[in-house]
């Protein structure tokens, strides 16, 4: 946070303003930020705070400027009336993070090139992305392509382009004579990726997909052809290979990586000690301090170990425990199924997935 003001007031006196605060039951505020705050990944860890209803400088957009939202994500035009969970602000213990500012962006990151690379959160954040961009400079042109599985954002004036590559488990799935083959040692399609400036990978959402949700038949591994396996395994499998294919292609010195972490779901109610919650529907509201009560999903584990084994960098987006603070930021019923597509896995936008790319500006501006 900020520099602290000193006062007379006694420690006995602070504390007791502050179990004031807490018994009235207030949405949890901070002190208004500083624009012009630098942030240092050498003395901050940005993932390490806590939100704030921050109603002057939240949401950095309102959805009726971003015309492009999915309605996967477009939970006010589909009915959401609270707003309150568009004006909430991570705030880190340690230090604050730089306000996102669209123009700097823009000018900074001329003729520049960003991939996202993954499945629909992934899609979430590059949405969240353009959105942030196109409200910075709304008269800007802008040109909207897709070819394949890749989508491209680019503005036309600046040269940026915000890229998508649709891509699941990263690892090829491809159709042979015995059916469709996940093969966890092979990363063909990684040659999109070549050449990109910035690349933002995300894996995880589908692995563990079963039934007719699951796209695949079968898993190539070892040279061998199996019917199944555990699937975190599998996982850590596919991260290794991904792995190889960032230390033997990218050239930091063009090119930087981050990985965009494991995005939480929100289905249990339990784990956020609302034992009677079956689903979001309904939450409003963050969870109060820096802790999730159910802890941390296994995959979070897998993929840290997997990331120290890579030699070139990448910086990880480590938003598994700020998103799984904030129950009240999914679509829930109003999202593309509406009231028969309950969906806790995604997030609203404006939303979460906002603060994502506002942590990744501030590793950017580094």
């Amino acid at each position: 946070m900020g520099s602290w003001v000193h006062t007379s007031l006694s420690f006995t006196a602070i504390a007791l303003l502050h179990l004031l605060v807490l018994v009235s039951g207030r949405k949890p505020t901070g002190a208004r930020r500083s624009r012009s705050s630098e942030t240092s990944t050498g003395t901050c860890d940005f993932f390490n705070g806590r939100w704030v209803l921050d109603e002057e400088e939240y949401p950095h957009y309102h959805p009726s400027t971003c015309p492009f939202i999915e309605r996967e994500f477009s939970c006010e035009k589909n009915g959401r009336a609270d707003q309150d969970y568009t004006k909430y602000r991570w705030q880190p213990h340690d230090c604050n993070l730089q306000r996102f500012d669209g123009k700097a962006f823009l000018e900074k990151f001329r003729g520049k090139s960003f991939m996202f690379v993954g499945d629909s959160l992934s899609r979430n954040q590059w949405q969240s992305l353009t959105c942030l961009l196109h409200s910075a400079v709304p008269t800007a042109e802008y040109n909207v392509t897709r070819v394949g599985d890749v989508s491209n954002f680019e503005f036309t004036d600046s040269g940026v382009k915000v890229m998508l590559d649709r891509n699941v488990y990263l690892v090829d799935t491809v159709r042979e004579q015995i059916g469709r083959v996940l093969k966890l040692e092979s990363i063909e399609g990684g040659k999109l990726w070549k050449g990109i400036d910035t690349l933002i990978f995300n894996t995880w959402h589908w692995w563990n997909r079963r039934g007719p949700s699951q796209p695949w038949d079968f898993i190539e591994v070892g040279g061998k052809i199996i019917k199944d396996m555990d699937r975190m395994l599998a996982f850590e499998k596919a991260l290794t290979t991904w792995g190889q294919w960032v230390d033997t292609n990218v050239d930091p010195a063009k090119t930087r990586v981050f990985f965009q972490g494991i995005s939480p779901s929100h289905y249990n109610g339990t784990d956020w000690g609302e034992p009677r919650a079956r689903t979001c529907e309904g939450q409003k509201e963050p969870l109060l301090g820096s802790t999730y009560p159910g802890g941390l999903p296994p995959a979070v584990g897998v993929l840290k170990n997997t990331l120290r084994k890579i030699t070139k960098p990448v910086t990880l987006l480590d938003i598994t425990n700020l998103s799984l603070l904030r129950k009240d930021g999914h679509p829930s019923i109003y999202g593309l199924g509406g009231r028969t597509g309950m969906d806790c896995s995604h997030w609203c936008l404006c939303g979460v997935p906002d603060t994502w790319n506002e942590i990744l500006y501030n590793f950017l501006r580094i």
